[in-house]
């Protein structure tokens, strides 16, 4: 029991004595009189059990020792009320520079801004400083500790059940009853749980294949007609190399999952006295690469064949080695997510390179796709949507999330009531939106109907007026005039379903590119650059369908290696690891 717990007990203890009506003895003796000592004593100690009893001061007990135990319970709640105290100023302390870091994030000036990732390495630093002083305060009172205990405990929520288990059990050191010496038997026992991880550990797979004669062919001279018999050597992703599948899927997976350039990797496998150089790590990613492109082919052809698809693009920087510089490529992305309203096809993204921006880029890379692509205002989609085009136009959909963060920016950097009033009547939008999630899209186009409708139909005229009354140039009339100039595609949602009301789905697809991008700085080639949309394209997807990555690469990479046929490639699927393993 606590020190509260106990006092609180003595308090209930002494209560109950005190409402028992005790028969008091009539005497004539002079009591001594000691009014005012007492008088003085039930005044001091009135301040204090103010503050902690709920009862009424006609419910006081006259007992010393209910007295007693009051204060007791007073001061172990002054304890814990100071302790609290002093968690909550720690926690306000964090929040406080949480604040400031994301108030520098967005309003500081722009060379001292930071990325998401910087801010969550701060963050990071400061979790730990927090996490620290409540280790020592745990370390030095034990209530606290325990309390910290029963608190870790009670929020185990993950069975990990899917992981192997490994059983420790702890006997006592005699079995022998220390009473009569009689032999112990099993009544209970107490099972606890721990997560642990057993660090990545290279080894050398050493395969021997055996050869075989024929005894009684040799005696003959048959030895040309029967021969050795020798199991045939299995084949290998690098022939002549070192590493097994399972190695290159690593190294590939460590690189477009993880992040790690392949310079980083080199450095851990040295420590454990592995020394590969960065160049051959190259080779072997580039060797997976070779193998993964039919796959990443066939990815984007089933992409096509959609009827709805989003489409976008990101810088990629590539070095130019005639200019000692580097040059500035583009990784396309194409994706399909159709979970919003139930569909049934797989969540996919693909990423092409392309050394340019240009319109010509997304019309090669579309080649063959007819139906509704999701993009931002960008001109060079634009293309897409001839009549003339090949196959037929393209239809495109806008995206309400642009248009809102124009508003944004013009909000954040001051007064502006017309940026106020905008992502006050888009928050609406998105508010529907949030309600109407994975309902089918019959459902959701008569909502946006009988509720959307009136907003969009309203903000038109609205932004038109606004545009009007603003000065020519002004960087809220740009933003005006973009939402009018792209009104069409954004108001295709309203009709259609399963058409969303942004283009998020495939700019949350390219933040692990961005990421590599800034951990490897540039790709070293535009070969490179095609490698690292072959392979991060199937890492993505992997994601997408909650699909182990590496234990997909390192599945896939044996199987094309044994020569997996062409035919059953939609076997090799993400998704279709996924339904195998389910």
């Amino acid at each position: 029991m606590t020190t509260v717990e106990i006092a609180r007990a003595r308090l209930a203890q002494a209560t109950a004595r005190c409402a028992t009506p005790r028969r008091r003895t009539a005497t004539t003796s002079p009591r001594h009189d000691d009014s005012g000592a007492q008088s003085s004593l039930e005044g001091a100690l009135e301040s204090v059990l103010a503050r902690s009893m709920t009862a009424t001061a006609d419910a006081l007990p006259n007992d010393i020792g209910a007295l007693r135990a009051l204060i007791l319970v007073e001061r172990a709640e002054r304890t814990q009320f100071a302790e609290r105290i002093a968690n909550l100023e720690r926690l306000n302390t964090k929040l406080e520079y949480i604040v400031a870091e994301l108030r520098r994030a967005h309003f500081g000036r722009k060379s001292e801004r930071i990325t998401d990732e910087q801010l969550m390495l701060a963050l990071d630093e400061l979790e730990t400083a927090a996490a620290k002083a409540e280790a020592e305060a745990e370390k030095a009172d034990p209530e606290r500790k325990a309390a910290g205990t029963r608190k870790r405990r009670a929020s185990r929520d993950q069975k990990f059940d899917h992981l192997p288990h490994e059983e420790v059990v702890i006997e006592p050191e005699s079995k022998t009853c220390p009473c009569c010496g009689g032999e112990l038997h099993p009544i209970g026992e107490d099972v606890s749980k721990r997560l642990d991880k057993v660090p990545a550990k290279v080894r050398v797979i050493v395969t021997r294949r055996p050869k075989y004669a024929c005894r009684t062919c040799e005696k003959t001279g048959a030895d040309e007609i029967a021969g050795i018999i020798q199991a045939p050597a299995p084949a290998r992703l690098v022939e002549g190399g070192l590493p097994t599948e399972a190695f290159v899927a690593d190294v590939v997976v460590s690189k477009y999952a993880d992040h790690q350039p392949l310079y980083r990797q080199s450095q851990i496998l040295a420590r454990q006295g592995v020394k590969i150089e960065r160049s051959t790590l190259a080779q072997w990613v580039g060797a997976a690469s070779t193998e993964l492109q039919p796959l990443h082919d066939h990815l984007l052809g089933q992409l096509k064949a959609s009827p709805k698809l989003f489409c976008d693009e990101t810088r990629c920087p590539v070095l130019d080695p005639g200019r000692g510089k580097t040059k500035t490529g583009y990784l396309w992305a194409v994706a399909r997510d159709d979970r919003p309203w139930g569909s049934s096809d797989p969540p996919a993204v693909v990423y092409a390179y392309a050394p340019g921006r240009g319109g010509v880029h997304a019309v090669k890379l579309l080649d063959g796709f007819t139906g509704v692509l999701q993009v931002d205002g960008y001109a060079g989609y634009n293309a897409l949507a001839d009549p003339a085009r090949p196959g037929g136009p393209v239809t495109l959909a806008y995206c309400w999330s642009h248009l809102r963060r124009k508003f944004y920016e013009i909000y954040v950097g001051g007064h502006s009531p017309i940026a106020t009033e905008a992502l006050a009547r888009i928050k609406q939008l998105y508010a529907i939106e949030d309600e109407i999630r994975r309902l089918p899209p019959e459902l959701r186009r008569r909502a946006r109907q009988d509720r959307s409708r009136t907003i969009v139909e309203a903000l038109k005229p609205w932004f038109e007026q606004s545009l009007a009354a603003v000065p020519k140039g002004a960087k809220i009339g740009e933003a005006l005039a973009y939402g009018l100039n792209h009104w069409g595609g954004l108001t295709l949602f309203l009709d259609d379903g399963r058409i969303e009301i942004d283009s998020n789905t495939v700019e949350r697809s390219i933040r692990g590119v961005a990421l590599n991008r800034k951990n490897a700085l540039f790709a070293g080639h535009d070969l490179g650059a095609e490698n690292w949309a072959t392979i991060a394209s199937l890492v993505e997807t992997c994601k997408l369908n909650a699909v182990d990555p590496l234990a997909w690469m390192t599945d896939t990479l044996t199987k094309l290696v044994n020569r997996w046929p062409a035919s059953r490639i939609d076997e090799l699927m993400p998704w279709a690891y996924a339904a195998k393993c389910a």
